[in-house]
C-alpha cells in the first residue's frame, strides 16, 4: 500500500468545480489586488477566531514581521520565543533587527512558560509562543508573565487554525496572532498566503496600511513598508475552503485518535496527549520515536510517506549559529529533534491506511 505524508490532489479533486467559479468571479471582475473578497474573507476569518478584526497578508511569515512592526519592536530589543519552531518564526524578529531570545520547550513541544521569566531583561518587549503541531501552547501561564512584566504577545498561530485553549480560540489570546494559509496548512491557499488577528482597531489600520507600501490613501505613503498584501484571487480560493474547514479539522482529529489507541501500547513510541482544556489540531502527528531514522527508512521501504518537523532547532542551524547558544543549550528540545516524526493525519487519510501504518510500526519494533 502507498501512503503519501500529504495529498493536496485528492483535497483538491472534490472542489475544483467551486473553485474554479470562485476563481472565475475575480477573473470577471478584474480586481486582484485588495478586492472584495479580500475584505469579506478577512470578516470570516475573523469570526472563525472570535476576534473583532483579521488582516490578510501575502504569507505567514509576513504576518510575524508586520505584527513585531505594529507593535514598534525594533533595535535593541528582546523577544522570547522557543528553538524547535520553523525557522520563520525567529526569522521575524530578526528582520524586525530585534534579538531572538530563545527558551526550552516542554514533552507536548510547546514552549516552557517556566522558563520565560528567568529569560526576560529590562530590554525584552514581546513572547511569541507557538502553537506547533496545532496544539495551543499553554496560554494561561504564559498571558499573566505578560500582564506582569507588561509585555506584548504575539502567538505563532500558523499551525493551529480553529486550536482552542480553555474553549477560546488561538489567535484570541495575545495582542497579535499570526496564521499561515501556506498549502500544507489545515486551511491552505493554493500558493503562500497568511492572516493577522487582534481586538486593536488601531493595530489592525496600521497592518492595512504596512501591508500596502506604507499607503495611507493611493497617493501618500505614511511609512516606509513592502508589499505583503493578500492576493484577491488567493482570498476567494481559501473562502471555498473554509466551508470545509470543520468537517476536515474533525478527520484530522479522529484520525490522531485512532493512532494514540492503537500506538498506546508501544514503550519504543511516545505519541502526544490532549489534554481537556486543549482542542488540537493535528497539523501534524508527531510522535517521539526511539530509532528514528531507522522507523523512517522502514516506512519508506513500506510505501509510509512522514516528515520531521523539524530535524535540527533553530540554535544548531547556521543561521542560528549567530545567536550564541551552542549545543546543548535546550537539551529538551535537542532529544526531541532527534526523535520526532511526523505520521500521514490530513483528512483524506483513509483508516485502513492509517491500519497499515500502525501495523508498519508494529511491524519494524516486533510487535
Amino acid at each position: 500500500m502507498n501512503v503519501p505524508y500529504v495529498n493536496l490532489a485528492a483535497q483538491h479533486a472534490p472542489l475544483k468545480a467551486e473553485l474554479l467559479r470562485a476563481a472565475e468571479r475575480v477573473l470577471v471582475a478584474g480586481q486582484f489586488v485588495l478586492g472584495p473578497e479580500v475584505d469579506e474573507f478577512e470578516k470570516r476569518f475573523a469570526g472563525l477566531c472570535r476576534v473583532p478584526h483579521a488582516v490578510g497578508l501575502n504569507s505567514g511569515t509576513d504576518a510575524l514581521i508586520l505584527a513585531l512592526r505594529v507593535l514598534g519592536i525594533g533595535p535593541g530589543d528582546e523577544v522570547i520565543t522557543a528553538p524547535n519552531t520553523f525557522v520563520a518564526t525567529v526569522s521575524a524578529i530578526a528582520l524586525t533587527c530585534a534579538k531572538p531570545v530563545l527558551v526550552d520547550v516542554r514533552d507536548d513541544l510547546n514552549i516552557d512558560p517556566a522558563l520565560i521569566e528567568p529569560a526576560i531583561t529590562p530590554r525584552t518587549k514581546a513572547i511569541i509562543p507557538v502553537h506547533l503541531t496545532g496544539r495551543p501552547a499553554d496560554m494561561e501561564p504564559i498571558m499573566a508573565i505578560a500582564r506582569r512584566r507588561d509585555l506584548y504577545v504575539v502567538e505563532d498561530a500558523a499551525q493551529a487554525v480553529l486550536a482552542e485553549y480553555d474553549g477560546r480560540s488561538v489567535g484570541s489570546f495575545g495582542d497579535l496572532g499570526c496564521f499561515s494559509l501556506h498549502p500544507l496548512k489545515t486551511l491552505n491557499a493554493c500558493g503562500d498566503a497568511g492572516v493577522v488577528t487582534t481586538a486593536d482597531e488601531g493595530w489592525a489600520q496600521r497592518l492595512r496600511v504596512l501591508r500596502n507600501i506604507g499607503l495611507e490613501t493611493r497617493d501618500n505613503a505614511v511609512a516606509w513598508a513592502g508589499n505583503s498584501r493578500l492576493d484577491t484571487l488567493q482570498a476567494a480560493l481559501v473562502m471555498v475552503k473554509l466551508r470545509h474547514l470543520a468537517e476536515w479539522t474533525e478527520a484530522r482529529r479522529a484520525n490522531a485518535a485512532f493512532y494514540r489507541t492503537a500506538l498506546s501500547d508501544l514503550p519504543a513510541v511516545r505519541v502526544p496527549a490532549e489534554s481537556p482544556r486543549e482542542k488540537c489540531v493535528y497539523h501534524t502527528f508527531v510522535v517521539q520515536a526511539e530509532r528514528r531514522d531507522e522507523l523512517r527508512a522502514f516506512l519508506a521501504g513500506k510505501g509510509v510517506g512522514t516528515a520531521i518537523h523539524y530535524p535540527i532547532p533553530i540554535h544548531l542551524q547556521t543561521a542560528g549559529l549567530s545567536l550564541g547558544y551552542g549545543k546543548g543549550a535546550f537539551p529538551v528540545a535537542e532529544n526531541q529533534a532527534a526523535r520526532i516524526l511526523s505520521l500521514p493525519v490530513h483528512q483524506g487519510l483513509r483508516r485502513e491506511e492509517a491500519e497499515y501504518v500502525v501495523a508498519q510500526i508494529r511491524a519494524f519494533y516486533g510487535l
